[in-house]
This record gives C-alpha cells, structure tokens and sequence, in this order.
C-alpha cells in the first residue's frame, strides 16, 4: 500500500474532532488542515506513481487536478476526493495512462478513501463541460495538484472562458437546474430531515451562486452570505462525523448528536428536554441559513437575469434607461398591480417614488399581487418591505381583505410566504407565528416544519368544499375567510411541553384575531376548528360511526352546525393530505392521508351529519 494516502482517512478524521468539551469549533481552519493534508499526500501519490510505472513519464502533456469540494477548500471528514488526470495525447499512449491511473486510483480506494476519478484530454474536457451542465459547475473551481500545472490551468482558463461566453444561452438551463432540485428536495428551512446539499438554501446552491459570479453576469454577496455558507459546512462536517460516512442528510438519528457536537445542547435543562431543545434550536439555524443562502441565489439569479435584458449589467434598474435612435433614452415599463406596486421584467416591483415607510400595507398589497400574478418579489423589493410600518393591532379593512386574498391564492402561497418570511414580516402581522416558525414536528408522519405545513394546509382549502360522498356545498365569504384562518393557524399551539396543542391554539385563536379586527362569527368559526381539528379524524378512526351518542358528541361540539362540519371535514382532509410523510407507507396510513382513511373520515362525517 502507497505511504503516500495510507491511512489519510484516519487523519481527515483525527483533523476533524471536536474539542476536548465535544464542541466542533474553528470549522474553517480544520478544513484549511484537511484540504492541506490531502494535497501534500496526493502529490506524493503522483511522484511515487511516476516514478513505479515501466516508462518515464513526460514532464510536459499530463498533469493531476482536483475538483469540486478539495479544490474549493470545502473537503468534509468524509467527502469523497473528486480527481482528474489531463493529457495530451501526443505525450502518452493509452496502455501507459492506464498504468498510471492505476497507480492513482487503486491506493486511493485502498486507504478506504471515496474516489470520484476521470481521465481526460482537454479537448474532451471542454466538450463535457460544455454540455453537462453539473461537470461545468465542477471545473469552474480546479486545483492542479502535480505534474504539468500549465496543461491544467490553461484547461481550466479555457473552461471559464467558455462558460462566460456561454452563460447568457445557459443561464435558464442554470435556473431550471435549481428549480428542479427545488421540487425534488424541498426548503431547506422547512424540513425536518434535510439534505444540507441538495435542498434549496443548501450547499449546492452556494456552488450556483459562484457559478453566476464567475459568469460576470452578476457580482454574488459577501458578508452574511459566507459566514451562512461557513456554518453551513459546520453542520456538514458534524453529520460526517457522527454518521462516519459521506452523508448530506441529516437523519433523525443524527439530529441530537449534530446538535450538541454544534453547542445547542444546555446542560442545564433535563436530558429529555435537552435533546429537544437542541434540536430544535439547530432547525432553527439551519432555518437562518437557507433563507440567506436562498435568497443569496434569488438575488443573484435577478441580477443575471436582468443583465441579460440591458446590454449591460444594471446597478439600479429604476436609474438605467435603453439607449434609443438619435440618443434618446426609454424609461423602464411597468405594469402597475397594485396601488404602489408594479410588475418589471417578470418581477414584483415597487412603483417609482413610493415609500414604504409611509406605508403599512404595501408588504401585503406586494405579496397579494405576486401570488395572484405567479411572480417572484424582486430581492432588491423585498428587503425595501421591511421598512413598512406594520403594526400587528392596527389592521384596516384593506389590510384584512388583503390578507384573506393572499391565503386564498392557492400554491402560489407557499413561494410567496418564504420571500416574505425571509424578510421577518408573517411574525409581523401574527408575533404568535414565531412560536411555531422553523419548529421541527416531533411526529413521523411530518415532513416539514410546523410553519411550513400550516401554510401547505392553507393552499389545499378550495371555497367548494370536498365533505359529502358528492361534494358540498360552496362557502360564502365569511365562512371560507373562516377556513382559511383555521389552516393557517391550525397548528400554532404546538408549543414546547404543550400535550394538547389543538387545546392550545383555540386559546390563541381568538386573541389573534380579534386582535387583527375580524368579525365575531369568523373567530367564534375558526377558533372551534382550531380546537376541533384533530377531532373528526381521531373519532374516524377510534369510535364506532354506528354509535349514536359519538355522532351526537360530534355534532355538539360543532354547535350542530352543518357548515361548520363541512369546514372540518375539508380541514381535516387538507391536514392530512399535506404532512409529506417520508417514513413509509405505514406512516401515510397510521397518520396521512389515504383512501382508506377518507373512507373512514367520511363515515364519521356522515354519522355526524345525521345528528345535525
């Protein structure tokens, strides 16, 4: 076995551990060291390579490089070490580059190391980065390591070169890359078992947001944004050593140990309340984290996009104009929404000359309008938002119409509601929100964060209701607004050591909405929904719908009001439908939603119905 990367696992891992208190500090300097490490045992793998194959290797026409996370100085405990050895067919043939790689590759897995190895020209280089979108991501950062460092970093400028002639045409292919991850992986702010990497707010998107800046399409953030991407590679690095192994999720097996290896476990509190706690308050970073680095990516991708549109990149598109014939210049064109808000190349933007500070409902006119409209919150807008003077008791009639129309756009909610989360406002409008945001499920049936499921419950509430063995009937204004209330806030008493949190939310309920100046029959409505929402379900499922006394128990807690039965059958069914199960079909079927349940569900709902 090659001295050379003999036992480098062991080291990564011995330059990996936590202090002597458990704690994992000083992240970046360990990575320094392993990133370190790696190259000066790698090259020693090449020279003692060079020097053990049968022919003498040419000095010029082949070199060794690193990529991906070594070459970024982002290697984990147990990444894998991503290799690539360049040549110029003119100065090796096929059977000696095959010697030689082997001479690589095999003490690389020998010393148990994860290798991802290619072999390659320049020209094949090129041609691969040019049209797998993923290996041009990878080569826009590129280490040489050994042997001819010119070849490797003339392949490298030409890559680059490439890529920035190559962005404008590519840039959508970037952008629908991220969105498909999106779809396939979710938020990370809302997840209760992410994949760090993958999720949207992860360390993939970080690569995107280099990826635009190396294109010179747009300039990417600093600041708060690196110290995100840090603590994100923090985190990664904790889940490698407590899973022992190359891993980006973070499992709920992981979960507590990753949390106090990161500090967030309080010895003073009793070791069951510790465990959660800690938990709980890693979500909530992870939380932080993914919104910056979203919105990092967000902004940057605006900013490209818009340079796509100038034939130059713009600092401010309220001050730019498009030089015209005869060197007159065109003012932008709007698309007004909303009083104060307009729509400008695909974005929500604010309308020349208004004031956010002076005005408390232009958060919400903006958010109604881009769910309405299916259209992003340009970042540059959103953060100018946060100057809106809101004040949670003082809601007027437009404030509150608002509202309702903004929880009443359907899927476009969700999209809209994490803008707006990323810039603190729903704790604005409800400070009861921020009990529940970021707040990891304790049940298995949950995929997401308590916040992040009352919102998905709230876009799967139609005005016609889905109760009935034909479907009901359609709600009127003040019962749908009622419906809709009780989804969002369905959930917000499930607060720490809180046994019954349907109990705790039809307590909050009601001072939050009368705080926010609805109607007494809307509260009276959405506060019985609140604390009957797990009701029908756990009578479906637990009593006999042949029994007349449980219908009738039902029926009384409803007020024998068969509208309201209606609103929490269609409550119930949109709770369960929405919990993104992920443990399996035994947990669809023990908590989710399924024909079967449905079945179930609407017995009890019938059995009700009769005793109304």
């Amino acid at each position: 076995m090659t001295s050379a990367v003999d036992q480098l696992k062991t080291r990564f891992m011995d330059l990996s551990q936590p202090d002597s208190d458990g704690i994992y500090r000083n992240g970046a300097a360990k990575r320094k060291a392993r990133t370190e490490l790696a190259i000066g045992a790698l090259r020693q793998l090449w020279s003692e390579a060079t020097a053990g194959v049968s022919f003498d290797v040419s000095p010029s026409g082949i070199g060794l490089a690193a990529v991906g996370s070594l070459a970024r100085g982002q290697i984990g405990p147990s990444s894998d070490i991503d290799l690539v050895i360049i040549y110029e067919p003119h100065a090796i043939n096929d059977q000696q580059l095959n010697e030689l790689a082997n001479k690589i590759w095999y003490p690389m897995w020998d010393s148990g190391l994860d290798l991802d190895h290619s072999v390659r020209t320049r020209q094949q280089c090129e041609t691969v980065t040019d049209k797998d979108l993923p290996a041009a991501m990878g080569w826009l950062d590129v280490l040489p390591l050994a042997g001819d460092t010119g070849l490797i970093t003339t392949t490298a400028a030409s890559i680059l070169e490439r890529w920035r002639k190559a962005a404008r045409k590519r840039l959508p292919e970037l952008l629908e890359s991220a969105d498909k991850r999106l779809n396939e992986f979710g938020r990370l702010p809302y997840l209760n078992q992410p994949d760090i990497k993958e999720t949207r707010g992860g360390l993939r998107d970080s690569v995107l947001v280099s990826a635009l800046a190396a294109s010179w399409l747009a300039d990417r953030p600093h600041g708060a944004y690196d110290e995100a991407v840090k603590a994100l590679l923090d985190v990664r690095d904790c889940i490698h050593l407590v899973a022992n192994k190359d891993t980006n999720l973070l499992l709920p097996p992981y979960q507590a140990k990753v949390a106090a290896m990161l500090g967030f476990a309080d010895p003073t509190l009793p070791e069951g309340e510790r465990e959660a706690k800690s938990i709980e308050d890693l979500q909530t970073r992870l939380a932080r984290i993914g919104r910056t680095i979203a919105f990092s990516l967000d902004s940057t991708a605006s900013r490209a996009e818009h340079s796509l549109t100038h034939e130059r990149p713009r600092f401010s598109f309220f001050q730019m104009m498009t030089p015209r014939a005869g060197g007159k210049r065109e003012a932008p064109k709007f698309e007004v929404l909303a009083p104060g808000v307009v729509a400008h190349e695909r974005e929500v933007v604010l309308a020349p000359g208004v004031d956010p500070s002076r005005d408390a409902t232009l958060a919400l006119r903006a958010a109604t309008a881009a769910a309405e409209f299916e259209l992003p919150i340009n970042p540059a807008t959103l953060m100018n938002l946060r100057r809106c003077p809101i004040r949670d008791s003082v809601w007027s009639d437009e404030a509150r119409g608002l509202f309702v129309r903004l929880l009443a756009s359907g899927p476009a909610l969700l999209d809209v509601w994490d803008e707006l989360d990323f810039v603190d406002i729903p704790g604005r409008w409800i400070p009861e929100w921020l009990g529940i945001r970021n707040r990891p499920s304790a049940s298995a049936a949950h995929r997401y964060t308590i916040d992040r499921h009352s919102v998905e419950v709230v876009t799967r509430l139609g005005r016609e209701s889905a109760a009935g063995a034909g479907g009901g009937e359609r709600y009127d204004d003040a019962h749908y607004t009622a419906l809709l209330l009780a989804g969002l806030l369905h959930d917000i008493g499930k607060r720490p050591f809180v046994t019954d949190h349907a109990a705790e939310g039809a307590k909050h309920v009601p001072v939050i909405l009368k705080r926010m100046g609805f109607p007494p029959d809307i509260v009276r409505w959405a506060t019985i929904l609140v604390r009957e929402h797990l009701t029908l379900s756990e009578f479906a499922t637990g009593r006999n719908p042949s029994d007349p006394a449980v219908g009738d128990e039902l029926a009384g807690r409803l007020d024998h009001d068969p509208v309201l039965l209606d609103m929490l059958f269609d409550l119930t069914r949109a709770d369960g439908s929405s919990l993104g199960a992920t443990a399996g079909e035994q947990i669809t079927k023990q908590y989710g939603w399924s024909k079967w349940r449905e079945s179930l569900v609407r017995a009890m709902y019938n059995a009700t119905r009769y005793h109304m």
